[in-house]
């Protein structure tokens, strides 16, 4: 499935390099996640702080089924910026697809496999 995707730059110059490096983080995030509807990626430079510098901010925001994933990060630099939310991105989604795939092994009936009912039966011979 492949998922609709938006990228925002803010007081910022569009940059190819960065759509590509973009494009290429989402598209592998699907791998962890087959149920991402859509995703949007902003990227900004918020002001120039008085102690710090110009700051640049990467914003993920992921919309899946159920619950939307937001994250931002700080950086002097735009590209440790946008690797970094997509990093943290990563762990989320892997996260959230650990969670479903337990939540949906604890709603499965547990079967009783031939090995189980012969070890049931000799309990029951006693």
């Amino acid at each position: 499935m492949t998922m609709a995707s938006n990228v925002t730059y803010r007081d910022l110059d569009a940059s190819e390099a960065l759509n590509a490096i973009i494009s290429k983080r989402l598209h592998k995030l699907e791998r962890y996640c087959s149920d991402i509807q859509h995703s949007r990626v902003v990227l900004d430079s918020p002001h120039n702080h008085k102690h710090k510098g110009k700051e640049f901010r990467a914003t993920v925001e992921i919309d899946i089924k159920g619950s939307p994933i937001t994250i931002s990060q700080n950086d002097p630099s735009i590209h440790v910026a946008v690797r970094d939310a997509f990093d943290v991105a990563e762990r989320k989604l892997k996260s959230h697809a650990e969670q479903l795939q337990a939540k949906r092994q604890r709603q499965r009936p547990h079967t009783m496999s031939h090995e189980d009912s012969s070890t049931f039966d000799e309990a029951a011979n006693y």
